[in-house]
């Protein structure tokens, strides 16, 4: 298997060729249109790049101690494969590309190693930098990031054209 797939509200019917599924919904949509594809994201990689934040952006609408991602992964059929991506970057960032001649990191979260190597590749290809932070309950901590730059587009630079990322010293 190989290329990618892109699910969005507008395409809920639409065949999913690729092995690496991009969820581009809402997340309050989320689990319902995986839940829609069902049996046809058996063995796919499914990206999730959704953020659950409350609409006062204080906190998440997922149960405490889980993520949007393993709440999206209930719903995925057993043999599909979650992997938290993307999520920590505003899409017009994204779209823009490096800034100042550095690679955007693109941080992952995923319980397939397999899995986490082929969106790792995919991010690559794209000229970013996969940053694996682990098991699928760091998407938790993801999202957190996601709601930290909410909070920091919001009280600090009233603008949402930065990125978060990976510096190493020495």
């Amino acid at each position: 298997m190989s290329g990618i797939s892109i699910i969005g509200l507008g395409n809920m019917a639409s065949a999913l060729a690729g092995d690496i599924v991009i969820l581009a919904v809402p997340y309050a949509d989320a689990a319902a249109v995986v839940s829609e594809h069902g049996d046809a994201l058996q063995g796919k990689i499914i990206i999730d790049l959704t953020n659950p934040v409350s609409p006062d952006l204080q906190g998440f609408v997922t149960p405490d101690g889980s993520s949007g991602a393993q709440e999206i992964a209930k719903a995925a059929p057993a043999g599909a494969h979650v992997v938290k991506a993307f999520n920590t970057l505003f899409s017009h960032v994204l779209a823009a590309g490096p800034a100042e001649g550095r690679r955007l990191d693109v941080f992952i979260a995923g319980d397939d190693a397999r899995a986490k190597a082929r969106v790792s590749a995919f991010i690559e290809s794209l000229g970013l930098r996969p940053m694996d932070t682990g098991q699928l309950a760091m998407a938790r901590a993801l999202e957190n990031v996601g709601l930290l730059e909410l909070g920091l587009a919001t009280h600090t630079f009233e603008h949402a054209n930065f990125s978060l990322g990976v510096s190493i010293l020495g």
